[in-house]
């Protein structure tokens, strides 16, 4: 098919590119199932777009297409009796009209305002019937089609995401921290000045393995997690005297609520840790996020 990129593909693509209204893709059969995944192709990738049955297209549906559209036809002979029907009507719409057909000479490709063909010199069925090959060649016409236009349009990952928000790129790109976090009593919190015993009994509550220190204006002044109390065990600190500031880690990482989880994620492999506190542009604290979080999200 790479050699069938040509100026039929050009102005096909063009079409596509300036319509106003929504890229219709018809199709009978084997061409329809196709014409279904292209349309879903088009419509994820930027171009809005949707498939009409051409059997139901003669029984009312031919209402669903509008002057502002431009249809997107397939058929292998290119005779295809359900499509030829409709075609007088879909001419008087005024709407471009693209064939994808297997054979140059036939009723739809000579009617159609541009023809790319995607003819095959023999089906992979070894009676030359079953349309395997000539599907596979339609499937990667129509995926040509899509990115070509994605390419024009720009068309960006984050674009993407917005049109798979259930996906894993689409958590990636935009869940944010702040939907995920802990926040208000859930967040593991000690002042200052409190006894390391206070720390412990605030992780065993909130579950994230660690508890943020802050100071009196409820600014973060450090951490103290599972790792810091197998290190003060180590040392034989007394724990029943001591206070959390003087075995916690005051040099902590920190997020903010609308950075995305993805970057939380980053954060924490880069540093080797499983949670971290979250902060406002002032450094105060507004919530808390682990791994577990991020693993329950589908961010991992």
């Amino acid at each position: 098919m790479a050699s069938r990129i040509g100026h039929d593909f050009a102005r096909a693509c063009s079409f596509m590119l300036n319509c106003t209204g929504r890229i219709v893709v018809l199709g009978m059969g084997k061409s329809g199932h196709i014409g279904h995944k292209i349309a879903a192709t088009l419509a994820s990738t930027g171009s809005p777009a949707f498939f009409v049955h051409p059997g139901e297209a003669s029984h009312g549906d031919l209402g669903m297409i509008t002057a502002s559209d431009v249809v997107l036809a397939l058929s292998n002979s290119g005779e295809t009796s359900e499509l030829l029907t409709i075609l007088p009507l879909i001419k008087r719409l005024g709407v471009p009209l693209i064939a994808m057909t297997g054979n140059r000479g036939s009723n739809l490709a000579t009617e159609a305002d541009v023809n790319i063909d995607v003819s095959v010199e023999h089906e992979a069925c070894p009676l030359n019937l079953a349309p395997t090959s000539s599907t596979t060649a339609a499937l990667a016409m129509g995926d040509a089609l899509a990115i070509a236009l994605l390419e024009a349009r720009g068309f960006t990952e984050h674009d993407f995401a917005k049109s798979h928000p259930g996906g894993t790129l689409g958590r990636r790109l935009l869940l944010h921290i702040g939907d995920i976090m802990h926040s208000g009593s859930g967040v593991p919190r000690v002042n200052y000045d409190a006894p390391m015993r206070d720390g412990l009994v605030e992780m065993t509550d909130k579950g994230l393995g660690m508890t943020v220190v802050v100071n009196a204006d409820d600014i973060v002044a450090g951490i103290f997690t599972d790792g810091d109390l197998r290190r003060t065990l180590d040392l034989g600190v007394d724990m029943r005297n001591s206070k959390i500031s003087e075995v916690m880690t005051h040099d902590c990482k920190v997020a903010q609520a609308d950075m995305l989880a993805a970057e939380a994620l980053q954060i924490m492999q880069e540093n080797k840790i499983n949670a971290i506190p979250i902060v406002d542009r002032e450094q105060r604290l507004v919530g808390a996020i682990s791994m577990h979080d991020l693993l329950r999200a589908g961010v991992v």
